[in-house]
């Protein structure tokens, strides 16, 4: 099941892309992308995770490389970039299940993704976790917008 990684960042992933596209031509090994972005592997997975997960990068046996969608996302200004997103937001968690509601709050949501066997907001930082996820990605992909009751998938 894809999910975006709670420790994922859309500057984060501006980031792994140009450095990967710009840097390395659009294919290195994890190690070399490690070390040019100074963090750690632990640090950098999240992103790479996230990014294998929307289509932008393939990621598999240690090495990384742009995928077309990848490519078309660094190459296109910042409307196209938010569109290629909330496209790619559209088949993973915990966007799936907000399309599917259309409406609601965060408990709503919490309750549902567990139903749906969703653990990865199933825990004590949870809840801000989601929050944090649908508020970053989705308001800045266009997919969402915040409500006083919580939060409405844009038709």
């Amino acid at each position: 099941m894809d999910v975006i990684d709670p420790d994922a960042r859309i500057a984060d992933l501006l980031g792994l892309l140009y450095v990967l596209n710009n840097i390395f031509e659009g294919k290195t090994d994890l190690y070399q992308l490690e070390k040019e972005m100074e963090v750690d592997l632990d640090d950098l997975m999240p992103i790479v995770y996230t990014a294998a997960n929307l289509g932008l990068v393939n990621a598999e046996s240690g090495d990384i490389s742009m995928a077309e969608k990848g490519i078309e996302y660094i190459k296109s200004g910042m409307n196209q970039r938010k569109q290629i997103i909330r496209e790619s937001l559209k088949n993973i968690e915990p966007f799936k299940t907000a399309l599917a509601m259309r409406s609601f709050n965060l408990e709503d949501i919490i309750d549902k993704l567990k139903e749906n066997n969703v653990p990865t907001f199933n825990n004590p930082d949870g809840s801000h976790d989601l929050e944090v996820i649908l508020i970053e990605w989705g308001i800045y992909s266009r997919l969402l917008k915040k409500t006083d009751e919580g939060f409405e998938v844009i038709s």
